[in-house]
């Protein structure tokens, strides 16, 4: 498991770079993002939230979903159509807030084999995809919250929003 980069570390506001070819040692990288995410009980995480600047993300609502990892991501294509939903971030332990996202994006990536795919994304996967492509780009989910919620209303929120 590695480390979490937390806010206001520099190398999460800097553009990571784009991997130019697939090596052992990106391999090890996915499956240590893979080990962290999982500890952490996080859906998501981009490279640099552990200090490789590496446009690299991984996201994992659940089982049904399954694992995307993704290898220069690119959002394709968005809807219109926005919503507005609950974030958080392992960079910004205990901030939650509500953030407007597109409803559903695509997203081409590399994938850990070297394919070049293709997802179309909606709802949750849609808001997850959008915040760890956006860690790359240097991009912080705390400029876009829209109302912040402390950690001990979390719960009371979600319930009064009508989560599981």
């Amino acid at each position: 498991m590695k480390k979490i980069v937390t806010y206001p570390n520099k190398g999460l506001i800097t553009p990571c770079q784009p991997v130019k070819r697939l090596t052992p040692r990106l391999l090890k990288l996915l499956d240590e993002m893979y080990d962290t995410m999982v500890a952490r009980d996080a859906i998501g995480l981009a490279a640099n939230q552990i200090g490789v600047s590496q446009q690299v993300v991984l996201v994992e609502l659940d089982e049904d979903t399954g694992l995307f990892e993704m290898i220069n991501p690119e959002i394709i294509a968005k809807s219109s159509a926005t919503s507005i939903d609950v974030e958080g971030c392992l960079s910004f332990p205990n901030v939650f807030g509500t953030v407007e996202r597109h409803k559903e994006v695509t997203v081409r990536y590399i994938d850990r084999e070297g394919y070049e795919m293709e997802v179309d994304a909606s709802g949750y996967l849609a808001r997850a995809f959008q915040h760890e492509v956006e860690h790359l780009e240097g991009k912080l989910f705390t400029d876009k919250i829209i109302e912040k919620i402390a950690p001990e209303d979390l719960e009371k929120y979600m319930e009064e929003h009508g989560y599981d």
